[in-house]
C-alpha cells in the first residue's frame, strides 16, 4: 500500500466517526507521549491542540508558529499513534491561498488527516474575524490542495463568532453555510456550551457540529443528546497539565514536599507505552 492510500483510508475512517448524535470525543494532544497516552485511553482518533502544541515550543498562542516547527511536532505524534491524527493549523501558518496549499501537503506530508482551520485574526488593530468571503476563499484553498493530493482530508472550519465576541446564531450560521458550501467538512464553533445555541447551531448547520468543552461544561451525553458530533478538549488538558506543574514546583520549592505529585503515571508503565509506540 502507497502513502497516499494509507492516508486515503485513514481519513476515510476519521471522516467516518463524525456522527450526529454518538459524537467523536478528542482530548487534545500536544506532544508524541500526551498522543500516545490518549490513543492508550482508547479514543477512536487524536486531535491536537495549537495552544498546547505552540506553548511546548515555547511560544504563545495564537499565530505565532511556523509551518515547519508545528508539522514537525504533527509529524512525531503521527509516527507513535495507529488512530488518525488530526492537525490544527490555525489560520493555516500563511497570509495567502498559494501559501495553504504548501500547508496542506505539509499535512499529508507529516501524516495528517484532518484539519483545523480558523477564522480569527490575530495582531494589533486585526480582526476580530477574517472578513468571511475571504475566509471561504482560503478554506476552498485547503479543500483543492487536498483534493489535488488524492486524499479526503477532513476541513473542519473553525468560526469564532462566540469565543471573539463578534457575533450570535446568525452570524455563525451564515459563515458555516460560506464554509461548507467552499469544501469544508464540518464546523467548529467554540465559546458556548448553552444548550439552546447548541441545538440551534445543530439544526441549522448543514454538516458535523464540533463543540469546546472544559471544566464545567455539560456532559459528553448532553451534548451528544442535541445531536454534536465532534466535541474537543482542545487547550484544557494541556492547561491542567502545566497547572500540576507549577503546583509541583512550587511544594518543592517552598515546603521541600511532593504531595502533588501523588498518582503520578508510573514511570515503568509509561516507559513501556512510548515502547509499543508507533
Amino acid at each position: 500500500m502507497t502513502d497516499i492510500e494509507r492516508l486515503r483510508d485513514s481519513a476515510l475512517a476519521f471522516r467516518a466517526l463524525h456522527v450526529p448524535g454518538r459524537p467523536l470525543v478528542l482530548a487534545n494532544a500536544w506532544d508524541a507521549v500526551t498522543a500516545r497516552i490518549v490513543e492508550d485511553a482508547g479514543a477512536a482518533a487524536v486531535a491536537t491542540t495549537s495552544a498546547g502544541l505552540a506553548w511546548a515550543l515555547g511560544v504563545p498562542d495564537g499565530d505565532r508558529l511556523d509551518r515547519r516547527d508545528a508539522l514537525a511536532a504533527v509529524a512525531r505524534i503521527t509516527a507513535v499513534v495507529r488512530v488518525p491524527v488530526s492537525a490544527d493549523i490555525e489560520s493555516g501558518y500563511a497570509s495567502g491561498t498559494e501559501g495553504l496549499g504548501d500547508t496542506v501537503r505539509a499535512v499529508l506530508a507529516a501524516g495528517a488527516v484532518g484539519v483545523n482551520i480558523e477564522d480569527a485574526l490575530y495582531g494589533e488593530g486585526a480582526g476580530p474575524l477574517r472578513p468571511q468571503a475571504e475566509q471561504a476563499e482560503r478554506v476552498a484553498a485547503v479543500r483543492a490542495a487536498a483534493d489535488a493530493a488524492g486524499v479526503p482530508l477532513f476541513v473542519n472550519a473553525r468560526i469564532d463568532t462566540y469565543l471573539r465576541g463578534a457575533g450570535g446564531v446568525e452570524e455563525t450560521l451564515e459563515r458555516a453555510a460560506a464554509f461548507l458550501a467552499a469544501g469544508a467538512d464540518g464546523v467548529f464553533v467554540p465559546g458556548t456550551v448553552d444548550g439552546t445555541t447548541v441545538k440551534a447551531l445543530v439544526e441549522g448547520i448543514d454538516g458535523p457540529l464540533n463543540i469546546l468543552v472544559g471544566p464545567g461544561s455539560p456532559s459528553v451525553g448532553e451534548l451528544a443528546a442535541l445531536g454534536v458530533a465532534r466535541i474537543s478538549a482542545g487547550s484544557s488538558v494541556a492547561a491542567a497539565a502545566h497547572a500540576l506543574v507549577r503546583r509541583a514546583a512550587r511544594e518543592l520549592l517552598d515546603t521541600g514536599t511532593c504531595e502533588s505529585l501523588t498518582g503520578g503515571f508510573d514511570y515503568a508503565g509509561l516507559n513501556s507505552l512510548m515502547g509499543r509506540a508507533g
